[in-house]
């Protein structure tokens, strides 16, 4: 959670070397690069949380001026997510659809691909979803809570989350079953 200007400056740090090789440089602003679309996205959503966190008066302009911002980048961009969701090192690949309800928590250094929905599995319910550390989310998947993902794991293209998924493994189809698990394939039997 971003609470202070140190906070702050450790999430963007964290979230800007996630890059590596492909920062934003200053003119990829000028020429609509993907890059600089998707940083300049995120960047916006961590200065919304720490704004969100810190209502002082003299925040209120600049927490109005984030909250429209998100709001008209997330029309334009097909991108959705809700402030206090992401932890650092937070990566998302290319522009496309995505979407992840407020109460929905993901861990450090995740990478997402584009065209992903992260939600409630029933509008009565809340969605309640913890996905842990270093996860890769490949495109075209849903993920469908309450659940828990654990740290270290990969899901598959296309695939439907609708249970929990433990540390070390890759998941994939729908419903997302479990085909590797520490580095080996896995079979009901080897549980």
């Amino acid at each position: 959670m971003i609470k202070t200007k140190q906070d702050l400056k450790e999430y963007l740090a964290a979230d800007l070397a996630r890059y590596g090789k492909h920062k934003p440089k200053w003119w990829t602003k000028f020429t609509y690069s993907e890059t600089w679309m998707i940083y300049s996205y995120f960047r916006n959503i961590r200065y919304l949380e720490y704004y969100q966190n810190n209502k002082h008066w003299y925040n209120l302009p600049a927490l109005l001026y984030c909250s429209l911002k998100q709001r008209k980048m997330a029309l334009k961009y097909g991108i959705n997510v809700a402030s206090h969701c992401l932890g650092p090192g937070f990566y998302y690949v290319h522009p496309g659809f995505f979407r992840v309800n407020g109460d929905v928590q993901i861990g450090a250094n995740a990478t997402v691909l584009p065209n992903v929905l992260i939600g409630k599995r029933r509008p009565d319910k809340d969605a309640n979803i913890r996905i842990g550390d270093n996860v890769y989310i490949a495109t075209g998947v849903t993920i469908l809570g309450p659940i828990t993902i654990g740290n270290n794991v990969t899901i598959a293209a296309n695939s439907v989350v609708i249970k929990d998924v433990p540390d070390n493994c890759v998941v994939s189809g729908i419903p997302a079953k479990i085909i590797m698990k520490d580095g080996k394939k896995y079979t009901e039997h080897n549980e």
